[in-house]
């Protein structure tokens, strides 16, 4: 009879594991036969699925809901960069091509994107001729409680935010790792510069009173990466150089200086976000949560 017990115990929790990896692997392919039932199948239920669940999976899910959420047909739809961003227009290429988004335009925020939705037909289309877009879907690498956030650590800050701010709906996709109580010491901030004189705009910004206190840091290598990873200076998409400023306090007034490094000549823009959120979709081991302003 122990026996019996032992070996029932046994298979109870091999039907419990097996029915963990079967939810998380319907999670993930839900989209290819049901997008009805993929949209709702987001809300995990237990953090033991979620804390199942690698980085990119976690990703994947909160872009795949972005996309899910906010995209319908006929929309102008903004395409962000970076790797969570990246999973947003691997969903939206999915929706168009079995049929469930149709007549949908997309503008891509970056050259690697670009190419990202041109592989998957996403048809393309500039500011130029669509200057007003329905939502934009982008990642970010620190957001604060008023939902300001960091961007441009993958260098595409300028076209981000040019493509980002003529959305009517811009949703954000992050884990919480993102989460911070104040902007700065868990990110730096990059500021687009011109090539010209570009000693003397680093020197102008680290001076600005709002950044007091920061170190700026010429970017060097990739552009895409604010770790130093080689020998040449970054070159943006627009062939601009970034500036990071990396601060060791939070920064006191995020608005303010955005406000005072956008005007100083030589910059071309920055990557802070202020009040231009709709909404952040946030991935965590309790789950996905959506908070707005």
């Amino acid at each position: 009879k122990s026996f019996k017990i032992l070996i029932f115990f046994i298979n109870s929790i091999s039907i419990m594991r097996f029915s963990n990896i079967l939810a998380l692997s319907l999670l993930s392919s839900a989209s290819a036969f049901a997008p009805s039932i993929a949209r709702r199948s987001f809300s995990i239920s237990t953090s033991l699925q979620m804390a199942e669940l690698t980085q990119d999976e976690l990703k994947k899910m909160v872009g795949y809901k972005a996309v899910d959420d906010y995209v319908e047909s006929g929309m102008v739809v903004g395409l962000g960069t970076g790797s969570t961003a990246y999973f947003a227009v691997e969903r939206l290429g999915q929706l168009l091509k079995d049929g469930t988004l149709k007549d949908i335009v997309a503008i891509p925020t970056s050259i690697r994107t670009k190419e990202q939705a041109e592989e998957l037909e996403i048809p393309l289309v500039t500011l130029d001729t669509h200057s007003k877009l329905d939502v934009a879907i982008d990642g970010a690498d620190e957001v604060d409680p008023q939902l300001n956030l960091v961007k441009g650590g993958g260098g595409a800050l300028l076209r981000e935010k040019m493509v980002e701010v003529c959305a009517d709906k811009f949703i954000v996709i992050v884990d919480d790792s993102k989460l911070t109580d104040g902007l700065g010491p868990g990110f730096p901030i990059p500021v687009e510069i011109t090539p010209f004189c570009h000693e003397h705009t680093l020197r102008l910004v680290g001076a600005l009173p709002s950044c007091d206190g920061c170190k700026p840091v010429l970017r060097m290598g990739s552009s895409s990466s604010n770790v130093n990873d080689g020998d040449e200076i970054a070159v943006t998409d627009n062939g601009n150089y970034i500036v990071d400023l990396h601060f060791e306090e939070p920064i006191k007034d995020a608005v303010a200086m955005a406000n005072e490094i956008k005007s100083t000549v030589g910059v071309v823009d920055h990557g802070l976000f202020c009040d231009m959120t709709t909404a952040v979709i946030i991935s965590s081991a309790d789950g996905i949560s959506v908070k707005e302003p």
